[in-house]
């Protein structure tokens, strides 16, 4: 008869919790046996395997979800494309501490070369250390959020250059901002680039609003729809490339996936509604929209 190993000494062997050793047997990761006179779950040979497999993993801080589609099937391709991601991972977080070194190298010329005697010099390195620990804090993982939009009537720029979306057509929505559908909370506007990189710009309007209102610009139906957002930096690509990476490696883990029917693309819009905000804060505001739908099950 095969040696079976009882959950306490497997717990003592390599330093793991019962707890722990029952969740991953809920998780279908690992399996136990019981003798009809030990009432205690009991572990043989090959579950020990799995469970020194899953502890390497673990310590290489792959995710319950990873381990199991590395389990679950036959296919090298499974583990290189699990290990190929945590690689990606681990290179976001080099190039974060190498951001946090520059700054910090920064930080202390800084210090090196200001006069703690005059409070002009002590007040601008307060100011400085407050810019670097909300930085820091924007180019870690985004706090992702969903949120429902539903459909609404809006006029559009159309795709244009950057320049004229930010220069006619917004001066021509300041002068008709009495169609602008008035928000007691949320965004009345969203902004977006198609594949040539045109921008598109479009305010929600009141439902009274017609085409001829508009004029010379689009009346659309906006068809709304679930979408994860997150909060970004304006202007500061690099933090909205990171923000925008995160929320699709939120999404891996999550109960959503993309949703990439044509009409729904990532958008973003500006949030601070008061130039006092942006003072207090630093910076501008930026949420970031990806589209998003309830992970479809598998069969």
């Amino acid at each position: 008869m095969a040696e079976l190993l009882k959950i306490r000494e497997v717990s003592s062997k390599y330093d793991i919790s019962a707890r722990a050793l029952r969740y991953y047997e809920d998780m279908g990761l690992i399996s136990s046996t019981r003798s009809k006179d030990y009432a205690y779950r009991l572990y043989d040979k090959q579950a020990i395997k799995r469970l020194e497999q899953i502890l390497i993993l673990r310590k290489l801080n792959i995710s319950i979800k990873d381990i199991q589609l590395i389990f679950h099937t036959t296919s090298s391709e499974a583990v290189l494309d699990v290990l190929g991601k945590k690689l990606e991972d681990i290179d976001g977080e080099v190039a974060l501490l190498q951001d946090l070194r520059d700054i910090i190298l920064e930080f202390v010329e800084r210090i090196k070369q200001a006069d703690f005697s005059r409070d002009t010099d002590v007040k601008r390195l307060y100011e400085r250390a407050a810019k670097v620990e909300r930085t820091d804090r924007l180019k870690k993982a985004p706090e992702v959020r969903i949120v429902q939009i539903n459909p609404f009537k809006a006029f559009s720029s159309g795709a244009d250059t950057v320049e004229n979306v930010m220069g006619t057509f917004q001066s021509w929505q300041e002068a008709h901002n009495h169609l602008v559908r008035k928000m007691i909370y949320g965004a009345p506007d969203f902004l977006w680039f198609e594949e040539d990189m045109k921008a598109v710009w479009i305010w929600a309007v009141e439902d009274w609003v017609t085409e001829e209102d508009t004029v010379p610009y689009n009346l659309i139906e906006f068809e709304g729809g679930l979408y994860a957002a997150a909060m970004s930096v304006d202007g500061e690509d690099d933090i909205g490339g990171r923000v925008y990476s995160g929320i699709l490696k939120w999404l891996e883990n999550s109960g959503f996936e993309l949703d990439e029917r044509p009409g729904h693309r990532t958008m973003c819009h500006m949030v601070n509604p008061t130039d006092e905000i942006k003072n207090a804060l630093g910076y501008d505001q930026l949420d970031i929209y990806v589209p998003v739908k309830i992970r479809s099950k598998e069969l």
